[in-house]
């Protein structure tokens, strides 16, 4: 995309003249640092000028007086050495220093320092000029000279320069992340939007602008997409309920029948209880699109999770169990009186879908128990059996397929009901601001929490 190209480009010319300008200002604060020492070192009061400037105004006999102000104007001392060693005249020359001098000494002082001093000689046909300066004001190597400032200096303005330059790309760093984040976050949070199945609106006027409207063109699509999809799924709901309807119904008349034969009447109630079967799995379908795409009316009102449990097990105990399987229910102490606010008709479907799952999936007949309990932020629903349960392997399968449409497993265990049952659960969990946990074991039985937030 050119926008997207734009705004890349557009960030990669902006570091490139930071870096610039972070190079320049390395340069100006250098010269900053170091002008008047290389002013000093290499300028006009440099050593080796002012060699010349004293040897062309001097001669054995000694110097002028604006020599001598000179050379006190910049802490310098002077001699100056016959041929012999002797000292001809001297200008302010500190005490220590010896009144004669040899070959030897002369050899030792001329690259480098006299009693500690740094000293810079100038030879002429009469003699040796000597210019001593103070101690520590320059380090002296055999090839040159520099001031012992600059060499002081040098750690220092690295050190120094390290940090500034540091604190300015971070500073850098730190803005442009943030001035990025502010214009890619809301994208990012629109992708991830639209990953989760859901419609995103977005609005830049920014470089990215063409990326806000290709997401917004992919949203108004997927909309498009999810609401044909729920509009089907309802439509073939209600086009089967009628004629599924009937069949149920003709099927119990005729297992009712006692004109018809035992063989018969079996056969009309498997019919039944598969046509039950399909009626509650099309109800599911319906629901779970339904809430999926946000076109389920919510009837939230304050619930006692109590009376709305103790109200399902009526319900479920006056339609008849099997005598194979047996139930029970608690409700803690600290959740007698708990209250949420919640839509009971959807709260008693995830339970009751929990329930059934219980009693599809145990032919052998099992025993179920539903907790009601809470802790200081959450309120929890427990349903388990003591039946065949799942393996490790089948119970991350049902975990990692958390949508109808990848309920595509041949495992018996795993089958559409199981696996759109639990769909439909966690859709309910989730318009509650819930959880859904699952534990199960190879002959350990089946257990789902239900987690609301208090």
């Amino acid at each position: 995309m050119k926008s997207f190209a734009a705004y890349i480009s557009k960030y990669l010319i902006s570091f490139s003249a930071f870096i610039v300008a972070l190079l320049i200002a390395n340069v100006i604060f250098f010269i900053w640092t170091f002008d008047s020492t290389i002013r000093n070192d290499y300028g006009y009061t440099s050593p080796q000028n002012m060699l010349e400037v004293v040897s062309e105004s001097s001669t054995k006999d000694g110097t002028t007086e604006e020599t001598e102000a000179l050379l006190h104007a910049h802490q310098i001392w002077a001699i100056y050495l016959n041929p012999d060693g002797q000292i001809a005249w001297s200008y302010d020359t500190p005490e220590e220093l010896p009144v004669h001098y040899t070959i030897q000494d002369v050899a030792l002082f001329s690259k480098g320092y006299l009693a500690d001093y740094p000293v810079f000689v100038w030879n002429d046909e009469d003699g040796l000029l000597i210019l001593g300066y103070p101690k520590d004001s320059y380090t002296k190597f055999t090839t040159n000279y520099f001031s012992a400032k600059a060499v002081q200096k040098i750690p220092v303005f690295f050190i120094v320069m390290a940090l500034f330059d540091f604190a300015l790309m971070f500073c850098a760093y730190f803005l442009s992340k943030r001035k990025i984040l502010k214009s890619t976050e809301p994208i990012i949070a629109s992708i991830h939007t639209l990953s989760e199945g859901k419609p995103a609106a977005l609005s830049t006027n920014d470089e990215l602008s063409e990326v806000a409207d290709s997401i917004n063109k992919a949203s108004h699509i997927l909309s498009r997409q999810n609401e044909a999809r729920a509009n089907w799924i309802s439509g073939v709901s209600h086009d089967i309920r009628t004629p599924l309807s009937m069949i149920i119904g003709y099927t119990e008349l005729i297992g009712n029948d006692q004109n018809t034969s035992p063989a018969s009447r079996e056969r009309a109630q498997i019919i039944q209880r598969q046509g039950q079967k399909i009626k509650t799995l099309v109800e599911d379908l319906n629901l779970v699109s339904r809430l999926e795409y946000d076109m389920q009316p919510m009837d939230k009102k304050s619930v006692r999770l109590s009376k709305l449990l103790r109200s399902y097990m009526a319900d479920l105990l006056n339609s008849g169990l099997p005598e194979s399987y047996t139930i029970d229910f608690e409700i803690t102490p600290n959740a007698e009186n708990l209250v949420l606010d919640c839509d009971t008709r959807l709260l008693s479907r995830a339970i009751n879908n929990l329930v059934q799952n219980s009693i599809h999936h145990n032919s052998e007949g099992c025993h179920i128990q539903i907790t009601l309990d809470c802790d200081m932020n959450t309120a929890f629903f427990c349903i388990s059996d003591d039946g065949i349960g799942l393996s490790s392997d089948q119970l991350n399968d049902l975990n990692e397929k958390t949508h109808y449409m990848d309920m595509d497993s041949t495992d018996d265990r795993l089958n559409l009901r199981h696996g759109l049952g639990l769909v439909l659960v966690r859709q309910i969990a989730e318009v509650h601001g819930g959880t859904v946990m699952i534990d199960s074991q190879t002959g350990k039985g089946f257990k789902t929490i239900l987690g609301f937030p208090r």
